[in-house]
């Protein structure tokens, strides 16, 4: 009997930081990673428009059940601001819909304006986006011309920077927390200093704790593939990845047994409140829970045991 359609590939388990081009949507490059691998299974953790280009983290196998927690993350932009003209989209795909001119503003007013836009501020979500209005996404009514009430959001700017002015462009970094639009910011800071603006180039940086210097760029794969499976594997992260900074639990095979059958348990030294990384006694990533007010872990996400236990699963 042949392999059924999900059986078929290598069952990865592990995260890749794919350094996604330019021009291709976030679910296109996905299947060309995945078609590079082989993977069984794979997802991705949060898209980027076609004009937007790095960190896209790809999740194989178990690790997709760690995608809601990349997704929720912190996240780090640096993005191109065109000042003095605004598109249909916020962003350099649409059409021009309005110019003005720009004036010579000076370092010091840049910054006093950027600063309003700190801290916990509220965003109105675009039009051209993937939120929905009665199960239908928001951009889809946009091309058809029809424009609905969009509730403002609470979000977090962290940080927000000017890193270079010239004549009509700015260029910013924007650390924020999930649900940011960096278009919207963009446009917000062009109406703010009253020639309006839109985003003409982004670079999505960080993503919840991994870092730039840990991103692989397509031609990296192209290259790695010509050497075979064990230079591709080389390149991706162990699950645990995703979760650096959480407490870590051990737990006994007996725990284990318990917590797969959905109950929670008693760990000894597991921290007093929060989500927790369990582990099992040789060491193997076993998947995340949470404390309850008693004190015991209740299981959260688990993985399958025996695809747990692979080598890019493994401490160390």
């Amino acid at each position: 009997m042949g392999l059924s359609r999900k059986q078929r590939g290598r069952p990865l388990n592990a995260i890749l930081l794919l350094d996604k081009p330019l021009g291709i949507t976030s679910n296109r490059a996905l299947q060309q990673v995945k078609g590079i691998y082989q993977a069984r299974k794979a997802g991705h953790t949060g898209s980027l428009d076609p004009l937007a280009t790095g960190m896209l983290p790809i999740c194989f196998g178990e690790a997709t059940k760690l995608s809601a927690f990349l997704l929720d993350a912190d996240k780090q932009y640096r993005g191109r601001c065109k000042l003095g003209i605004t598109t249909t989209t916020a962003d350099g795909e649409g059409t021009i819909v309005q110019q003005r001119p720009v004036e010579e503003y000076s370092e010091a007013t840049l910054n006093a304006v950027i600063a309003r836009f700190c801290g916990k501020i509220m965003q109105i979500p675009p039009m051209y986006s993937a939120l929905k209005k009665d199960g239908v996404p928001l951009y889809k009514l946009a091309r058809e011309g029809k424009e609905v009430v969009r509730e403002p959001r609470q979000v977090t700017i962290y940080h927000l920077a000017l890193q270079r002015l010239s004549a009509d462009e700015l260029e910013i970094v924007v650390s924020c927390s999930k649900g940011t639009y960096i278009r919207t910011l963009v446009e917000d800071i062009g109406e703010a200093l009253g020639c309006g603006a839109h985003l003409s180039a982004l670079q999505r940086e960080q993503v919840g704790p991994f870092a730039m210097s840990q991103m692989v760029t397509m031609a990296a794969l192209s290259s790695a593939a010509e050497d075979g499976f064990a230079a591709l594997d080389a390149l991706l992260l162990p699950m645990q990845e995703a979760l650096q900074g959480w407490p870590a639990v051990t737990v006994t095979t007996t725990g284990l047994f318990y917590l797969q059958q959905g109950q929670a348990v008693q760990i000894p030294r597991a921290p007093d409140a929060g989500w927790v990384r369990i582990f099992t006694q040789a060491g193997e990533f076993m998947g995340v829970g949470a404390i309850l007010e008693d004190g015991r872990v209740a299981p959260k996400r688990l993985f399958v045991q025996h695809a747990a236990s692979g080598g890019l699963d493994k401490t160390g």
